[in-house]
């Protein structure tokens, strides 16, 4: 079964037609310290891209807890790595804490963050905020083409009033479609 499959089957919990590109996945794992970290938290892993480059990434001695909530999309990523520092957890992302039970380095969004109801995104948000160490580094994405829409400049207001640095990279074009990084760090 294909992210376009799924995306057709439940568009709100899916949220993209098409996977995303290496390009963006490079964009989004770089300069958040995943070498260094002990624990890495990915939300919504979809078919694994980022995974992958959060894996290739890590130290050997380090975890990544996926949580992903549709049941197809997180069987499938559970089947197809047999990386032992991976742990997949379907759930919601707003049960972070619980998912994970200890602070984490970083966390990765792949979450579809403008197609949420604006409360259930800022429970989201809280539980990344309760869950990221102090100096812990946050990333997500938003395409380029709905960046001017309210929801998403709401959502890029509510990451800068909840994190301490809040910065945007360059415009990842290889990707469908074209979209940017938000990065964001928690206080030290």
């Amino acid at each position: 079964m294909s992210i376009t499959t799924e995306f057709l089957r439940r568009p709100l919990m899916t949220g993209a037609v098409a996977a995303s590109s290496r390009r963006l996945a490079h964009a989004m794992t770089e300069d958040i310290g995943l070498e260094r970290a002990g624990l890495v938290v990915e939300l919504g892993p979809g078919t694994g891209v980022f995974t992958d480059e959060i894996l290739a990434r890590l130290a050997p001695g380090a975890r990544l807890v996926a949580v992903e909530l549709n049941p197809v999309l997180a069987e499938r990523l559970s089947a197809t790595r047999s990386d032992t520092r991976l742990t997949v957890v379907r759930d919601s992302a707003a049960e972070l804490a619980a998912a994970v039970g200890e602070p984490a380095d970083a966390v990765v969004s792949g979450l579809p963050w403008t197609v949420m109801p604006r409360e259930r995104r800022g429970q989201i948000l809280d539980a990344v905020t309760e869950v990221l160490a102090p100096g812990g580094r946050f990333t997500t994405f938003a395409y380029l083409h709905a960046a001017w829409t309210l929801t998403a400049r709401h959502f890029t207001a509510e990451l800068a009033h909840r994190f301490d640095r809040l910065e945007r990279s360059p415009v990842v074009w290889p990707n469908l479609p074209p979209a940017f990084v938000h990065r964001a760090t928690r206080k030290p």
